[in-house]
């Protein structure tokens, strides 16, 4: 049965609400992260727990104690009765006004979880006209203002691709619509740094910490096929995908041995614990 928690309750997913004057709809005022149900366990729960709270205190959001939604996790994947799927953990500044002013009070919580398949074997993705802002003071957040990537992934999938990647207002490489973007050049795997505006995605720091990929020390600039040697996109439900075109151009390689060597050193952590 498809069970969502809304504020301390366990609720049928077809009666579980919010009110139209929540400020995460009003405004997009909250954040949120997606956590990988895998075997019927959450995987890296205290990375995006970490993360939802670093995002809450950057948006002037009071985050949930970290004990609370780990209980409403267990609470909700007991309940449904899914194995492999998706958690979504959303945290936004409850009840507000008309407008951006935000009113002080509770904030709305909610965890959901739906059940998904496997990824495909491998991605093609399309760069969008729209620029990340490196400067902004969302750049780096995992906020619920999301319209920006809905739209670029909509203008992406009319021309054939799965994902939309977007560049930074300096038109250096920075990350896709919902994943880290990494790309291999002259034999090196390497991934925008942080400065590029990218979010601090949770599987690109355990490529990062533990897998052997590299931060770009310099910004990574065209991202074409005529320049990228192999890539791949990481999500927490992605995990590694490989990428196969850049507008609609094959890569040279896909996946290409450095992409192969990461993903198969990915799935051996994925299966040796739940809390990388």
């Amino acid at each position: 049965m498809p069970v969502t928690y809304v504020n301390g309750a366990l609720l049928d997913a077809r009666d579980a609400a919010v009110s139209a004057f929540d400020h995460g709809l009003l405004a997009g005022d909250g954040v949120f992260e997606t956590v990988l149900l895998r075997a019927g366990r959450p995987f890296a729960l205290r990375r995006h727990l970490e993360r939802l709270e670093r995002s809450a205190v950057a948006l002037g959001i009071e985050p949930p104690g970290a004990p609370t939604l780990r209980n409403a996790v267990a609470d909700v994947v007991g309940a449904s009765g899914v194995a492999e799927g998706r958690i979504r953990l959303t945290v936004t500044a409850g009840r507000g006004p008309l407008s951006s002013r935000r009113l002080p009070g509770e904030q709305t919580v909610v965890v959901a979880v739906e059940p998904t398949t496997a990824p495909a074997a491998s991605a093609s993705v399309v760069v969008v006209p729209w620029r990340r802002n490196e400067r902004g003071a969302l750049a780096g957040l995992k906020t619920v203002s999301y319209g920006e990537n809905v739209r670029a992934l909509a203008w992406a999938a009319e021309r054939g691709g799965d994902e939309a990647v977007f560049a930074n207002t300096e038109d250096l490489l920075c990350e896709g619509s919902g994943s880290n973007v990494f790309v291999a050049i002259d034999g090196t795997m390497l991934t925008p740094a942080l400065s590029s505006g990218c979010l601090a995605g949770v599987t690109r720091a355990l490529v990062l910490e533990r897998l052997g990929g590299e931060e770009a020390d310099v910004a990574i600039g065209r991202f074409c096929a005529e320049v990228v040697e192999e890539a791949f996109l990481a999500s927490s439900v992605r995990g590694l995908q490989p990428i196969a075109s850049i507008d609609g151009a094959p890569l040279r390689a896909c996946p290409g041995p450095l992409t192969e060597k990461l993903r198969a050193a990915y799935l051996d952590l994925l299966a040796s614990t739940d809390e990388p």
